[in-house]
Formats: structure tokens, sequence, C-alpha cells
């Protein structure tokens, strides 16, 4: 619904973005088949999965401010499909209370990113309206 950025490598990077994190897949393979930029933002997507759940949230919202435009668009972008999935088809075992909790978790994510990219902000705000009035929560 909402085209924002054309450019080949944050498209890249986006369907790559949690490439390093779900798979066996390597930054130096992705380096060789993708190149830096592509590699460098799917990194910059990347949650230590060393680190327990809460810290990894935790650090999504204290690094939001720190990435570089394609990450944002891309953490933007995917806080987006997120919230839609869950409105949609949430995880059977996932209550009510855990999807309102996830749509709080992703608009603190959404806000420390700084709200810059106007047309996106506009698509968030409705999803996370659409989310919370399915939930019956506004």
């Amino acid at each position: 619904d909402v085209a924002i950025e054309y450019d080949p490598d944050i498209l890249q990077a986006a369907i790559l973005h949690d490439t390093i994190e779900d798979t066996e897949t390597t930054q130096a393979e992705l380096l060789m088949k993708f190149g830096k930029t592509v590699t460098d933002y799917v990194v910059e997507m990347t949650d230590d999965k060393s680190l327990p759940k809460a810290e990894r949230k935790r650090l999504q919202i204290v690094n939001a401010p720190h990435k570089s435009k394609g990450a944002k668009l891309i953490k933007y972008c995917d806080k987006i499909c997120n919230i839609t999935d869950v409105m949609n088809n949430p995880p059977t075992h996932w209550s009510l209370e855990r999807r309102k909790e996830y749509y709080d978790w992703a608009e603190q994510v959404v806000n420390a990113l700084g709200r810059e990219e106007l047309k996106l902000d506009w698509y968030f705000e409705k999803r996370i309206r659409e989310a919370r009035e399915k939930l019956g929560m506004e």
C-alpha cells in the first residue's frame, strides 16, 4: 500500500533482515552474495540471540534511534508487517494480553525510531489502531 523506498539494497536487506538471526547463514555468506551495504543493513537488524528475549526487546528500543536511515525503514516496515500478522493470524498460544503487549512494545520501537517517515508513520498508526480495535482496546 505504501511505496516509500526503491533503493535495491534496502529492499534486499528487508527481505533478508532475519537471515543471520534465524538461519545458519553467516555474515560472510551474505557479504559474498549481496555485498557490503545489504550485509551491513542485515547485521544492523540482527538481534543477539544469546541474550534473553526481554533484553533483546529492550535493546531494540534503546538502539532504534541510532540505526541508519535504511535500517530504520526496514525496522518500521517489519513492525507494520508483524502487527498485521499478529492482528490477522496471531499465534494460537498468544492471549489477548500477549497481543496487547506486542502492540505496545512495537509502538515503543517505532517511537524510538523517530517517526520521521510520514507515510510510514501514517500507515503504522492505521495498522496499530486497527489491531487495537480488533482486540477491543479502542
